[in-house]
This record gives structure tokens, sequence and C-alpha cells, in this order.
């Protein structure tokens, strides 16, 4: 399957996800941390990207990524 695959779009998603609960965190502690907020606002731009990309192209594979938990994607 896909997720096999660095380059698949549900593992980039799976990366993005795990950079960007990390990065919210650190701002929770930093809140004044400008440069690590527009990197978190960039992720999140990209994470969107390619979950609309995954949308156009494969709709079956995008609700089983959504479905997962522990991405926490939707809540």
């Amino acid at each position: 399957m896909y997720l096999d695959s660095e380059n698949s779009p549900e593992a980039q998603i799976a990366l993005f996800s795990y950079r960007i609960a990390h990065l919210t965190e650190h701002l929770k502690v930093n809140k004044k941390d400008h440069t690590t907020q527009r990197a978190l606002k960039m992720l999140v731009g990209k994470r969107r990207k390619l979950l609309d990309y995954l949308m156009r192209k494969d709709i079956s594979r995008y609700r089983a990524l959504i479905a997962k938990k522990e991405l926490g994607i939707r809540k």
C-alpha cells in the first residue's frame, strides 16, 4: 500500500501532523516566538494542500486518512 512509501501523500500528511503537534506544544510555552508561528502556518498550509490533492485524486484514501484519530486532523 501507499503508506510504505515516504513519497505517498498519507505519509507526508502524517509527518506534517506530527511536526504541527510538536510546534503547537512549543508555542504554548513560547508565545512570542514569531518564527515558529510562521513555520507552523506554513506547515498547516502544506498539509491542507496535500489533503486537497488527495481528496481530488482518491476520495476513499482521503476518507480513510481523515478517519484515523491519531493524526488529529478532525476532532
